[in-house]
This record gives C-alpha cells, structure tokens and sequence, in this order.
C-alpha cells in the first residue's frame, strides 16, 4: 500500500542516479507520511518537492488531498480525480524505500522497511495536479500509483507501489506518451524487504531509528 516513505540518499547520488542539473540540498527524511512534501521529477533533470495527497483542479477544498495519496492502476484512467493527471501530469516520485505494514492480528501489524538490495534510491510512478484556491493559494500535490503487489512484497501485503524501471522513466515523463498503460507493470527484481520497530508508527519520528532491522522479526520474515 505504502503508507510512508523514505528518502535518506545522499545528495551527490540523487544526482548521479536520477542525472540532475544540479545537487540538490535537502536533509534526510526517513518517515516521511502523506500531506507533508515528496521529491519529485516532472522534468528530466530538476528535482522538486510536492505535497503527497492529490488535490485536483476541480477540489473545492485542499482536504480532498488527504484522500487522495494513492491511485490504482487498475482505475487510474478512469477515477475523477486521477484521469486528467495520468494523462498530462505524471512524475517520478523519488525514495531511497518504502514502509508497508503486515497485518498480523486483528490489531496488531508490523511494520517493513523496503529498499533496493543495491542500497540506490529509486522511483515510484506519479501523478500530480495543480489547485488553486479561491483566495489565489496553489497548492501542487502528487499521489502515488499502486497495484496488486509481487513477490516478494505479496507477502507482506496486498498491493504495492508502482516502482518504474530507469527505461521507463522519460516515456513516463513524457507528454507525447498519451498512453502510458504499458508502463504500469511496475517492477519488484532487487527488492529487500525487512521488518523493523514500532518506533515508525509514530509519524513524527523522523530518524534513522525508524529504518533500524528489528533482530526479534529477522528470522520471522526476510524477503529478498
């Protein structure tokens, strides 16, 4: 589902991953929630940042956004408040990995940390609109593409974002790319999923505790 994300890459390696135009200067952020800001590329080479929960140009209000932080492919084309965005509005949502929660009792979950085996920071599909509010605030905000998940991910939930392989990532960008459904396989090859604390429950927790291998769920469960 991912409900949190991650980015704690260097600056010099954003760059050298994704081709910036220049270094960008940001601070590592390891739990990252909806409705706070989200790297981004909407344009090859510049990094920027959005705020995560989609408000769409037609919102009568900016709260809309906070139910709006992930689209099925499976609907994306067709969900109001998607349509327009995967047609014109796509991005590359930037994360060093992603927090999914494994259901394990009618109350209880726990937590997963999923990164690249590689330890590079990589790219979930995106869309994004532009609202502007009656009193002339713009509010630019993304949501994250999701689809039934693979293994290893499966195992740990239902679905998973959509991870685009580096070929896919211009055709993604590009307008002229009317049809982007091809690119919505997502891929899942080099993924380490590992358990970690409850201390990522808390979403004002920002820390590299939150990505700390929880040794008691290490022999449980270690996908690879």
């Amino acid at each position: 589902m991912c409900g949190r994300t991650a980015l704690t890459s260097s600056p010099e390696e954003l760059q050298e991953v994704f081709g910036l135009d220049e270094t960008p200067e940001l601070a590592a952020h390891f739990n990252v929630p909806p409705s706070q800001p989200v790297a981004v590329i909407r344009t090859p080479g510049k990094l920027e940042w959005l705020r995560w929960g989609l408000v769409p140009f037609w919102a009568e209000d900016a709260k809309i956004g906070h139910r709006l932080v992930l689209a099925r492919a499976e609907t994306v084309y067709t969900a109001a408040a998607f349509r327009d965005a995967i047609r014109r509005h796509r991005c590359l949502v930037v994360v060093s990995g992603f927090y999914e929660w494994k259901r394990e009792t009618r109350t209880a979950s726990k937590p997963f940390f999923v990164r690249r085996t590689d330890g590079l920071p990589f790219a979930l599909a995106g869309v994004w609109d532009k609202w502007i509010s009656p009193d002339g605030e713009i509010v630019e905000s993304c949501a994250i593409v999701t689809a039934p998940a693979k293994p290893p991910l499966d195992a740990i939930h239902g679905r998973m974002p959509m991870i685009l392989d580096r070929a896919a990532w211009l055709p993604w960008l590009d307008r002229a790319t009317g049809d982007v459904s091809g690119l919505l396989r997502g891929a899942s090859d080099g993924l380490l999923a590992f358990p970690v604390g409850p201390y990522v429950n808390d979403p004002r927790h920002d820390d590299a505790q939150c990505v700390r291998m929880d040794p008691g769920g290490l022999q449980r469960e270690l996908f690879a």
